[in-house]
């Protein structure tokens, strides 16, 4: 009996040392699960704080060129404004300057003391031609409808209606000349038309 109770003893001893030996290697175990653990943990921290300066400095690099794209905005904006302020201030300069020697001519013709009629006539016939190429090179045109040119209500005003030898609603007479500044109507050409036959 003795000896089954040593042999019990032994199994208790032998189990007892097994199960310290799995306690101690499940305690390894978790130790090393641990380190593992800790080190992938700061190693994620470490990872998340490079990702973290990377994405500030990138925030504070876009902020800096969205503060430029503004002020550049800002710029462009009142250069333009000041643009469009100059050119309503100084639009008529071109016009004004084509005009000077028109006024400059008058006045001449105006000074000499016995004009002849000849003289007088040449004189407004070289300020017609000022007058003429200052509006062209101002673009302002003339509208001068021929006989019989079809009634255009976009360039022609008729004041009345004649009977006449050619077809309704066809010029007849120009009783003043129409203008356009470049594509844009200043005045409509005063006309007669012909009335219906």
């Amino acid at each position: 009996m003795q000896h089954q109770e040593n042999m019990q003893t032994e199994n208790e001893t032998q189990a007892a040392k097994q199960a310290a030996e799995t306690v101690q290697s499940a305690a390894e175990l978790v130790a090393e699960t641990e380190a593992a653990i800790s080190e992938e943990v700061v190693d994620a921290e470490a990872k998340n704080r490079q990702i973290i300066a990377e994405l500030e400095a990138k925030v504070a690099e876009l902020q800096d060129a969205f503060m430029r794209a503004k002020a550049d905005g800002e710029n462009i904006r009142r250069r333009a404004q000041e643009d469009i302020s100059k050119a309503h201030k100084f639009a008529i300069e071109g016009f004004a300057e084509a005009m000077v020697p028109v006024k400059d001519s008058l006045e001449m013709a105006l000074k000499v003391e016995t004009p002849s009629i000849d003289s007088l006539k040449e004189g407004v016939e070289m300020t017609l031609k000022q007058l003429n190429a200052a509006f062209e090179k101002n673009r302002l045109m003339e509208i001068n409808p021929v006989q019989g040119e079809k009634l255009d209500p976009m360039k022609h005003q008729a004041i009345s209606m004649v009977p006449a030898e050619q077809d309704a609603n066809t010029v007849v007479t120009v009783l003043q000349k129409g203008y356009n500044i470049a594509d844009r109507l200043l005045r409509p050409a005063l006309v007669t038309v012909a009335q219906g036959k």
